[in-house]
């Protein structure tokens, strides 16, 4: 069954703070298999995206074993430090079926404690057949 076209433009809640801290950027660095821990990882925002993208899929009963990450992008605004406390807002961006596949675009802006945006991470999801 395919995602509801109505989806697009819709944004969902915000994911709970996160705080960067040293601990969570070394382990999300080893992760990656980056061998010194220095600034935060530019990739490091995934964490929140992520967190994002489970709260829609689960919000609109898409089953993430059905999605395939087509594509990831980030836009930053300003670095991510240690000690920013960060939240993540989802949209669905774009919606389109492709041979029996709905294509989700999706764009997270992720945001420091203020209420200002660090970067906004757009996302390319590939939510196969079978039941949504």
């Amino acid at each position: 069954m395919p995602v509801d076209q109505s989806l697009v433009g819709r944004e969902f809640p915000p994911t709970t703070p996160l705080e960067v801290t040293t601990e969570r950027v070394r382990a999300f660095s080893r992760a990656i298999g980056a061998d010194q821990f220095g600034a935060v990882p530019p990739t490091y925002p995934i964490v929140l995206a992520f967190d994002a993208m489970n709260a829609f899929l689960a919000a609109e009963q898409v089953d993430l074993f059905r999605i395939i990450h087509g594509e990831q992008r980030f836009a930053y605004e300003r670095p991510v430090r240690i000690g920013d406390r960060l939240t993540a807002t989802l949209t669905v961006a774009s919606l389109r079926q492709i041979g029996g596949a709905d294509v989700i675009g999706t764009s997270s802006a992720i945001h420091d404690a203020a209420g200002a945006l660090v970067c906004t991470a757009k996302a390319t999801l590939v939510h196969t057949g079978g039941q949504s």
